[in-house]
């Protein structure tokens, strides 16, 4: 599905949520009801597929969410490795629970940036960093599609 065909899917007055994958830690970025901006919410410690699935829900039924977008971690040369077929993998199963559209957004170098914001603006230790990059990451991620989405 295209970047149009999402937006259609979309419901009106609904939040996009959004997550930057990982198979230890899952950051999760959470919209507005108009789709403008995009806010860290929280990092899902990964323990497995059914408690995660439960806290996903639970976040959807809270924020009112309507789409979920996933940010896909290609390769510098636009190619999928593993890690993007684990994240599609991963929206597959969602997909058998939770019946919302959802998007891949190109994620390259997301986390490398909102790291690099962080120790030049926020002066942010390492540790520091650690606790809040993944979510950091997917509101860069969503804010990304978010973007897109207001230009078509």
């Amino acid at each position: 599905m295209d970047l149009r065909e999402f937006k259609e899917k979309l419901p009106k007055y609904k939040a996009l949520i959004g997550f930057d994958y990982g198979s230890k830690r899952l950051g999760v970025a959470v919209s507005d009801l108009l789709l403008m901006s995009a806010t860290p919410y929280k990092i899902i410690q990964r323990r497995n597929i059914e408690a995660d699935l439960a806290e996903i829900k639970k976040i959807i039924q809270e924020k009112e969410v309507g789409g979920i977008v996933y940010g896909l971690p290609l390769q510098m040369n636009g190619e999928e490795g593993q890690t993007a077929q684990e994240v599609r993998k991963f929206a597959q199963r969602l997909a058998q629970e939770i019946t919302l559209p959802y998007y891949f957004w190109d994620e390259r170098l997301s986390s490398a940036a909102v790291e690099s914001v962080m120790i030049k603006e926020a002066d942010l230790s390492r540790a520091k960093r650690k606790k809040t990059l993944d979510a950091g990451a997917a509101a860069y991620i969503l804010q990304g599609c978010l973007d897109a989405l207001s230009r078509i």
